[in-house]
């Protein structure tokens, strides 16, 4: 047995060790906090440059583009000069000394997008006359390539000649072709996105405008007053349904519209359509895709209702929910099988339904995977598409030109057209 004294005296030792063990690893990192704090401040500033210049980048590769990133790409690599060429070695920017220099880098900037390849040239070589030291002592052209195409090239201007500065020239066009190949990339999306919008209103107006001008026609005779009024619902549905501009709108200027749309469906179905809003006001701003409503309550009238003896009611309530607005389109019409709901998945290609296909590819696009479209439905059950929209994303935001919209947008819960 180890005496009581023996056993305090131990595990004082051990104490004392064990004390002096956290002191001096205290002073060890406090000692590497000293150093590493210039490398972290280092760190942190070349963080903050390549943040500015992405933003830069991404306007494509033009001048002004190029005067903004230039600054930062200099001050990140530490070096004389860095300018930015277009694809004919013409110059969009160069920030930093010896820009008279160019003229004699003219063939080497050729060779790069020739070749498409790095050119390093030294200073003895250029043939410049300057008397006495100079600024350039050597100088890497890296092409800048877009889906493998040289679109321009970058120019670093260094005080001395080096691997290293070689290589950082390299690191930093790739880094500059990335962002201007997300440049093509965000604007082939939007592209999409516009040709999506452009096919989800061809596939909407031929049901709807022959019916809406029909209904309208039949009305001009016995009741003219009722039948201009729908006129001009319909002139402000297709003014906003056929602008030209903005990719997303609120919801409150979606509802807007689909109470214009509801409106001229109420004079053609009469009592076989009833509405019932459940709208909370805290979610009428916030930003979904243009036209991704209006077509699933269309879909639910002509695929739901229409077909129902007797007609039914068509429920749309959007609701508060944290950072996401729970949206949905009801009805409680024929329904469908279950089993159907892969088909539609690719209606905007067969027609089916109107662009149900298309709003879900276009939910999942702009806010991922997790924002597809959810459906419930049976046969002789009704039918349930619901929307998870957030509140905020970057690079969604409403067209705010738009004037089309005067109309109060509907809210509180209450049905706005009655049988």
């Amino acid at each position: 047995m180890v005496p009581v004294g023996d056993l305090l005296t131990e595990r004082a030792v051990l104490g004392v060790i064990a004390t002096l063990a956290v002191l001096g690893l205290f002073v060890m990192l406090c000692r590497a906090r000293r150093v590493s704090t210039s490398v972290e401040d280092a760190v942190m500033d070349m963080l903050h440059r390549m943040s500015k210049a992405s933003a830069d980048l991404r306007e494509g590769l033009t001048q002004e583009a190029a005067d903004k990133a230039t600054p930062h790409l200099r001050e990140m690599l530490r070096c004389v000069a860095v300018a930015i060429t277009d694809s004919d070695g013409t110059v969009l920017s160069w920030d930093g000394g010896a820009a008279d220099h160019y003229e004699y880098l003219r063939d080497t900037i050729a060779h790069a997008v020739t070749n498409n390849r790095k050119e390093h040239i030294e200073h003895r070589k250029l043939g410049c006359e300057l008397q006495g030291p100079c600024s350039l002592h050597s100088a890497v052209v890296v092409p800048l390539r877009v889906e493998g195409d040289v679109t321009g090239t970058l120019i670093v201007v260094s005080g001395v000649a080096s691997k290293r500065q070689i290589r950082m020239a390299e690191e930093t066009a790739r880094f500059v072709s990335t962002q201007l190949e997300l440049e093509v990339l965000q604007k082939s999306r939007q592209a999409l996105a516009q040709a999506e919008v452009r096919a989800l209103r061809a596939q909407i107006s031929p049901h709807f405008v022959y019916n809406a001008l029909n209904t309208i026609s039949s009305l001009i005779r016995t009741d003219p007053a009722h039948a201009r009024e729908l006129l001009q619902e319909f002139a402000e549905f297709t003014r906003y349904s056929f602008r030209t501009d903005g990719l997303f709108t609120t919801l409150a200027d979606e509802l807007t519209n689909i109470h214009r749309y509801l409106t001229i469906e109420q004079a053609r179905y009469g009592s076989r359509l009833n509405v019932r809003l459940r709208i909370a006001p805290e979610v009428l701003q916030v930003v979904l895709p243009f036209l991704v409503l209006q077509p699933l309550v269309e879909n639910a009238v002509r695929h739901g209702l229409a077909k129902k003896p007797g007609g039914g009611m068509l429920t749309i309530t959007a609701e508060d929910n944290g950072n996401e607005a729970l949206i949905s389109v009801e009805d409680d019409g024929v329904g469908m099988d279950p089993d159907r709901l892969d088909d539609i998945k690719d209606a905007h290609q067969t027609g089916a339904h109107v662009g149900i296909g298309n709003i879900n590819d276009r939910m999942r696009t702009v806010f991922g995977a997790e924002y597809a479209l959810v459906v419930e439905t049976a046969p002789n059950a009704g039918t349930k598409v619901i929307l998870k929209v957030p509140k905020g994303r970057r690079g969604v935001l409403p067209n705010l030109n738009f004037g089309g919209v005067t109309d109060e947008p509907m809210t509180n819960e209450q049905p706005v057209i009655r049988a």
